[in-house]
């Protein structure tokens, strides 16, 4: 949805939610707009009163066309994209609730951040330069997939000359041609389904793919498919860990195919990315926490020999060739002054092992 006019009403909330630097917007019938800023919701104006049912459709039918009025009414679900020049871009889900209309608005900044930028360790950067392969980037939502994932493009698209695919359900970031020529579908637009545009995607001559999200079976065998045949393919999946992420694409297949699948996974995997954000303490906003996984000929024999398990303690062990755990990114911010010590301990899965690397830390310190 291009081009789209907006009530000033609506507009001027975007606006001041954007500018406050929040991540989402939330309008919901019997409450003021919300936002959610460095991940806690709270209103944009607390002086504002709340919405009736009416208004928030009101609001929310002027930025949709009348198609997708049409759309939703008959799916009671819908999601799209819009952009406001000079602004930014808003990732649009739209939804009853309650027998109400409500809708939440992804703010998605007009300008691309680094991988320096966004905190990131340098040895991500070197996944954007494999040849061929597959890329996870995982993490729950709200995690910073899309910012990371934008970030590894942007790298691609100002290094490399080729052809940028992507598939996504909406479009997100709007990636403009530097050195790539980029074509991006949006599902439901441009394409019918993720399957479908991966299936045409093939023979587009593309170097590299973005697919939004691996959903299903087909999803994931195409991404497999498309990383073996000599594309580097980029995707995301819901998990916490990335041994998380290799069990759930496992999984994803009756017992009876896994042992193909595995060896076709271990084969193609390059890296895996899954993160969370997590509040600063030293200044107002977020930083990324990840566990990291750079698929080193150790790592991909584990994967083959249906040793996945062993990736945890390969991850721990794999600093030097850029690895880093969970516990060992929170480590780091928490020495670097960055997040506090109940912050760490909040977001680490393994709270005991934490602790342990805490004070072998303050041990190696000077007196």
């Amino acid at each position: 949805m291009n081009d789209v006019q907006l009530s000033q009403h609506l507009l001027g909330w975007l606006d001041r939610a954007f500018q406050a630097g929040a991540s989402d917007v939330h309008v919901k019938a019997g409450q003021p707009i919300m936002m959610v800023l460095n991940g806690r919701v709270q209103p944009i104006d607390p002086e504002a009163p709340a919405l009736a049912a009416p208004e928030v459709e009101h609001l929310i039918f002027d930025v949709l066309p009348h198609d997708q009025v049409a759309l939703f009414h008959e799916a009671l679900e819908l999601d799209t994209s819009f952009e406001l020049p000079r602004v930014a871009r808003f990732r649009l889900n739209v939804h009853r609730a309650n027998g109400a209309v409500g809708a939440v608005i992804r703010i998605i900044p007009p300008t691309i951040r680094s991988v320096e930028q966004l905190g990131l360790p340098p040895s991500i950067k070197r996944l954007a330069f494999e040849r061929q392969g597959l890329i996870l980037v995982t993490g729950p939502t709200g995690s910073g997939k899309t910012t990371t994932l934008a970030a590894l493009l942007d790298l691609v698209n100002r290094s490399t000359a080729g052809h940028l695919v992507t598939i996504e359900d909406p479009i997100e970031v709007s990636h403009p041609p530097k050195r790539c020529v980029i074509t991006q579908r949006e599902v439901g637009t441009d394409t019918r389904s993720f399957n479908n545009a991966l299936k045409a995607a093939l023979r587009q001559a593309p170097n590299v793919i973005l697919i939004g999200e691996m959903r299903d079976r087909e999803t994931i065998e195409l991404a497999l498919k498309a990383a073996e045949t000599g594309h580097l393919v980029f995707s995301t999946l819901h998990t916490n860990d990335a041994v998380q992420s290799i069990r759930r694409v496992i999984d994803s297949f009756p017992p009876h195919e896994q042992e193909p699948v595995r060896l076709q996974l271990g084969a193609t995997l390059k890296g895996c990315i899954s993160q969370r954000l997590v509040p600063r303490c030293d200044r107002p906003g977020r930083i990324p926490a990840l566990d990291l996984l750079i698929v080193t000929p150790t790592a991909k024999d584990a994967i083959l020999k249906d040793r996945v398990d062993d990736l945890y303690d390969l991850i721990h062990h794999g600093a030097y060739d850029g690895m880093r755990s969970m516990n060992q990114s929170l480590l780091h911010h928490l020495m670097a002054g960055v997040i506090d010590f109940d912050t760490a301990m909040s977001y680490s899965e393994n709270p005991a092992q934490l602790i342990a690397l805490v004070r072998d830390s303050l041990r190696a310190l000077p007196h």
